[in-house]
């Protein structure tokens, strides 16, 4: 089942339980799906390296956007958001924890013979590539400069 098709189940469902909250989240993420099958070059389908990217995207504007609500203590907006991160989760790929991330960008440094703070863009152009769908980029980069500045 597409990601697609997928989406408008779960939209019968919430519609059906009257869940506003997963409502507004699978409907910015067929938003999102719309807006990538318009795209040019497109022709209309999207394959699922493009979906991951989006979905990726729209996490990291939610947790932003958590972090900004959450200092300014608008918790209204940040319970949205949280609940918005809760759905767009369930669409990708499990995340890996940060001890995982930490023996995976050591492995790369030890394969890459990175030594120092000056390697950092080689160890990260292969682990993000590496690690695409599957960690943040900005735990990725606080791991890679820390185990190279060591």
């Amino acid at each position: 089942m597409s990601l697609e098709q997928q989406i408008m189940t779960e939209m019968k469902d919430a519609m059906k339980s009257k869940n506003e909250g997963i409502l507004r989240s699978l409907r910015a993420i067929k938003a999102e799906i719309i807006k990538a099958k318009t795209e040019p070059g497109a022709g209309g389908e999207i394959d699922a390296a493009t979906e991951q990217k989006f979905l990726q995207k729209m996490m990291k504007q939610r947790k932003d956007s958590l972090e900004i609500f959450e200092n300014q203590g608008r918790e209204d907006l940040a319970v949205k958001e949280r609940e918005e991160l809760q759905v767009i989760e369930r669409f990708l790929p499990k995340q890996m924890s940060e001890s995982e991330i930490k023996e995976a960008v050591a492995a790369i440094i030890i394969q890459m013979g990175a030594a120092s703070p000056a390697d950092m863009g080689k160890v990260m152009g292969a682990a993000s590539k590496q690690l695409a769908g599957l960690a943040d980029g900005k735990t990725i980069s606080t791991i890679v400069k820390d185990l190279l500045s060591k």
